[in-house]
């Protein structure tokens, strides 16, 4: 069974750090990219960062570009996002997601496997 697994979330305040991890089992995804995606109340999911294959190509939606960084370690089977400078409007549920190809992508149709998510509250 192919599970994705976030952990990392929390409460913080405003200008802190949080780091997620994303650990899959089930297979490797070595060979595919990985992406975060956000969902804040009424409102629909959206890209927060990819990373193709090999970590070789990024992507990061403009409201984090400066302040969150994807990475990976395909020996561990791992994604992770590191998010500095946090702000309230960063509150959301934070769902990682394995993409069907190679190439960094923004679009939720690229993802096939994903995440129960994990919150991150950042108060003011």
């Amino acid at each position: 069974q192919v599970q994705l697994v976030e952990s990392g979330g929390g409460l913080v305040q405003a200008g802190d750090s949080l780091r997620l991890s994303c650990a899959a089992s089930g297979r490797t995804f070595s060979s595919n990219a990985m992406g975060w995606f956000r969902q804040a109340p009424g409102k629909e999911r959206e890209v927060v960062a990819a990373i193709s294959w090999n970590g070789g190509s990024t992507y990061y939606a403009d409201s984090v570009k400066g302040r969150f960084t994807i990475s990976r370690d395909n020996a561990k089977n791992t994604v992770y996002l590191q998010m500095n400078s946090l702000k309230p409007e960063d509150t959301a549920v934070y769902h990682c997601a394995a993409g069907v190809g190679w190439t960094a992508s923004r679009r939720t149709s690229d993802y096939d496997y994903w995440g129960q998510g994990t919150q991150v509250t950042v108060s003011s």
